[in-house]
C-alpha cells in the first residue's frame, strides 16, 4: 500500500517545511538538516522577482556572497519610502 504522506521538498540536507514568513521577492521556511536533526529558517529569493524589482538595480555575486545594489534613499528607511508591490 503506498503512503499518502506529503513528499517534503529538500534542498541539499535541508527537508523544507511550512513556511514562517514572507515578502516582497522572499520566503522564510521552516526546515530541519536530515544530517543533525538541527531545526533552522532558510531564506528563499525569488530569483526573478529580485532582479525585477523597481529598486533593485543590480544583482551580483561571487564564489560566497550575494551583492544587491539598491537605490539611495535619505532621511529614513527605504521600506517607508518604496512603492514595494
Amino acid at each position: 500500500m503506498a503512503s499518502s504522506t506529503p513528499s517534503r521538498t529538500r534542498v541539499r540536507r535541508y527537508e523544507l517545511g511550512r513556511t514562517l514568513g514572507e515578502g516582497t521577492f522572499a520566503k522564510v521556511k521552516f526546515a530541519r538538516n536530515v544530517e543533525t536533526g538541527e531545526n533552522v529558517a532558510i531564506k528563499i529569493l525569488d530569483k526573478e522577482k529580485v532582479l525585477k524589482h523597481k529598486m533593485i538595480t543590480q544583482v551580483m555575486a561571487s564564489k560566497t556572497k550575494i551583492y544587491i545594489v539598491l537605490e539611495f534613499v535619505t532621511g529614513g528607511e527605504l521600506f517607508n519610502k518604496a512603492p514595494f508591490c
